[in-house]
């Protein structure tokens, strides 16, 4: 079955089960005081309704009721922002009930936020925030209109004279730019730790990283041809449009660019040969071919010389971690000075919100 018509059964059956679904009549997910959760779907017809859920990854049978409706309550979900999806007879669906859905190239998944107590460095809390501005942009590198979302900190609008550092924040290969605020809860994270006092204010460029569309792993030629568009589109386009559009610090030291998985990728390779540009450089759960980094390998002294930080995390059971260690350990025979973090977790958004509560304080000091 191919993409197009998988999107658009999912679509199709997305439409017709809320249109059997009055205003009111049922509610999902529904979060009760105890933290337990009840997801629900109205499947009149379906013969087996499952949840996963990213908090066990667990396959769990709903239970169809006398109104139709198939139900499951789960007890004592961690706090998290957590995706999960509803299996219909074998057909991945989000929750159509729910509006929050992680925004992806294919999305089929939707959002389950639990706020902490304390509060977790990406709830929402009871302080300054910053603002999230939406840009449509023809791209002169690439010749079509594209998309950009930047964030600007508390007080941005009110102090009209000041300077800001900039951080060039990238997502993965399943995601789209709006996915570092609408999952990720970037802008929240920046808001509690610049209210803190943990980390420096600092705007915040998050641009499409798929210049050519979504391109397979296997595709080497192809990914290779999707890096440089992506380069010459940030390099011309995007860091242009923030430079015209908000009071961004032209120095190399107040500019930074950081990612996970494919936009860690990125960030390696366009950092690290870009230091001219660029003095901070972050990698969540990324990889890069030493030889794409070449240049900044074979002369560490002057590497050294330029770069500010250079920050590299993985998960200890994330599929990347032994091209992570391989890297690392590049790094260390070639005398670049770096940062290695090996963390609990796998290749996912938990880990990843973590290691930008992590790294955005160490920015810019």
């Amino acid at each position: 079955m191919s993409r197009l018509l998988s999107a658009f059964l999912l679509t199709f059956l997305s439409v017709l089960t809320s249109a059997a679904q009055p205003a009111g009549e049922i509610d999902s997910p529904e979060i009760a005081a105890d933290r337990s959760v009840t997801f629900r779907l109205k499947a009149a017809k379906a013969e087996s309704v499952t949840l996963r859920g990213q908090w066990d990854r667990q396959q769990v049978p709903m239970t169809k009721g006398d109104d139709k409706v198939w139900t499951l309550t789960v007890p004592k979900i961690p706090a998290g922002v957590w995706e999960y999806s509803f299996s219909v007879d074998g057909l991945s669906m989000i929750d159509p009930l729910n509006p929050d859905k992680k925004p992806q190239r294919n999305p089929n998944t939707s959002i389950l936020h639990l706020p902490g107590t304390p509060p977790n460095a990406w709830d929402f809390q009871d302080v300054p925030h910053g603002t999230v501005h939406q840009h449509a942009y023809l791209s002169k590198a690439l010749g079509v209109q594209r998309s950009a979302w930047v964030y600007t900190p508390p007080g941005y609008e009110s102090d009209t004279a000041a300077k800001y550092p900039l951080l060039v924040l990238q997502h993965g290969s399943g995601d789209r730019h709006e996915t570092w605020v609408m999952h990720g809860k970037a802008h929240w994270i920046l808001d509690n730790l610049i209210a803190s006092g943990k980390a420096k204010p600092m705007i915040v460029l998050m641009i499409d990283g798929h210049p050519l569309g979504k391109v397979p792993r296997e595709a080497a030629d192809r990914r290779a041809a999707s890096l440089r568009a992506f380069e010459n589109e940030l390099l011309q386009d995007a860091l242009a449009l923030a430079e015209s559009h908000y009071r961004v610090s032209p120095k190399r030291e107040d500019r930074a660019i950081a990612g996970l998985s494919m936009g860690g990728w990125q960030s390696l390779s366009i950092g690290m040969n870009h230091l001219d540009r660029f003095a901070w450089i972050g990698s969540f759960s990324g990889a890069v071919d030493e030889n794409e980094i070449k240049p900044a390998l074979d002369d560490a002294e002057g590497t050294n010389s330029k770069l500010k930080l250079l920050w590299i995390a993985c998960g200890e059971k994330d599929f990347l971690l032994d091209r992570n260690h391989q890297l690392v350990a590049t790094l260390k025979a070639r005398g670049v000075n770096h940062e290695w973090r090996l963390t609990p977790g796998d290749h996912s958004w938990p880990v990843w919100r973590d290691y930008l509560a992590e790294f955005a304080p160490l920015l810019f000091r």
